[in-house]
């Protein structure tokens, strides 16, 4: 759609902020003083009145830009205020709180300031990261159930299945051209099965570096355990650590509960969170562990590639993520990387779109280095 040259105008007056610096001349009018205010108290504070200290002018100033914003731009424009005017304490209050529009970085900026929350914010501050846990699940959750069951089906499946074991949709697929318009059925000369499934059929471990660092990681990571812990397919063991180990699997059921029970901070012992795991190994063929950790380790290194390489060579499926969030790849400790890549685990980060994709992909054995190229993910090769 072509822009008329006053509206470009007025836009760059938006951008600039106004002044007799700006150039453009433009005076506003209408909606467009209200917007101009909440972006000029959001990035021009000295010149501006800016939002102050005052918990009300905040929360007008967050309903002022969800009516001139949309949400994406709404969460863009909060975490620029978390750091530039210091919204850290404000949140700390109820009322702010439930003006708030939730997204995963105001979640996991109330779980680090959980143990700082006066006893009246931490209930507004509960329903706040339930409202994101809702949203992402309802978003998540479908592609990561299809992605898990029908990568366990392909790989149970046989061609000489009992009748219980049948798969019926795939088997009326295969054999609809054998369908026998007098009778009315189809005549299935070759049946799909599932195969015979006892308990579940792989075992999953996430591994989460609970670190400031990899917030948003946790966050995810909380949401996908439990959708997985939801599945009679797999058994899922949840781990987080910083310089401890915390089993968080009893609380997979609710994850709110379970986002409330990470200490995000902290400092970073992967050698002793993958020696905990390692006691949780009961079917090492069919395990999958998933560590969530940029790599910066401050235990003992030698001990923690060690402890990976047991792992791998028991017939574990180790995955490496330096995140699970929508950033990309953040800060990581490349030589750990480059040594867990020449055990057979390459290291990326995944966006949560692409975690049931990669799920799947483990399942099924695939080489995850593979897998990740050609997705266009960011992968690390042994060196």
């Amino acid at each position: 759609m072509d822009i008329t040259p006053e509206e470009r105008l007025r836009r760059w007056r938006l951008v600039l902020g106004g002044g007799q610096a700006d150039g453009t001349g433009v005076t506003l009018s209408g909606e467009s003083v209200g917007l101009d205010q909440a972006l000029q108290a959001l990035y021009d504070g000295e010149r501006g009145a800016g939002l102050g200290a005052s918990a009300p002018s905040v929360a007008r100033w967050l309903g002022d830009i969800r009516t001139y914003f949309p949400t994406e731009v709404v969460q863009v424009l909060q975490r620029d205020a978390l750091e530039r005017l210091n919204l850290r304490q404000m949140l700390l209050e109820p009322e702010l709180l439930r003006s708030v529009t939730p997204d995963v970085h105001l979640a996991s900026t109330l779980l680090s300031l959980k143990h700082v929350m006066p006893a009246r914010a931490k209930a507004t501050a509960r329903l706040v990261v339930q409202r994101v846990v809702d949203d992402l699940t309802k978003r998540l959750a479908a592609p990561l159930r299809q992605a898990v069951t029908g990568s366990l089906n392909r790989s149970t499946r046989n061609v000489r299945p009992r009748h219980n074991e049948i798969d019926w949709h795939r088997t009326i697929r295969a054999n609809l051209r054998h369908y026998q318009p007098q009778q009315r059925t189809i005549i299935p000369e070759r049946r799909i099965g599932y195969g015979r499934r006892r308990g579940s059929l792989r075992d999953i471990i996430l591994c989460i570096d609970q670190s400031g660092s990899m917030a948003a990681s946790v966050v995810y990571s909380g949401i996908f355990g439990a959708v997985l812990a939801s599945l009679p397919v797999v058994t899922t063991r949840m781990v987080v650590f910083d310089t401890a180990v915390v089993d968080l699997t009893a609380d997979l059921q609710d994850p709110v509960d379970l986002l409330f029970g990470v200490q995000l901070g902290g400092g970073t012992d992967i050698n002793q969170a993958l020696a905990y795991c390692q006691t949780l190994v009961r079917r090492p063929q069919e395990t999958i562990l998933v560590l969530v950790s940029d790599l910066y380790e401050g235990g003992d290194r030698t001990a923690m590639l060690r402890r990976a390489a047991e792992l791998s060579s028991t017939g574990v499926q180790l995955v490496v993520l330096l995140a699970l969030s929508d950033s990309g790849a953040p800060a990581y400790d490349q030589h750990n990387a480059a040594a867990l890549a020449a055990l057979g685990a390459p290291a990326f980060a995944c966006t949560p779109e692409r975690f049931p994709e990669l799920m799947a992909a483990a399942i099924a054995r695939q080489d995850l280095g593979l897998w990740a190229a050609a997705q266009g993910l960011v992968t690390t090769r042994a060196g």
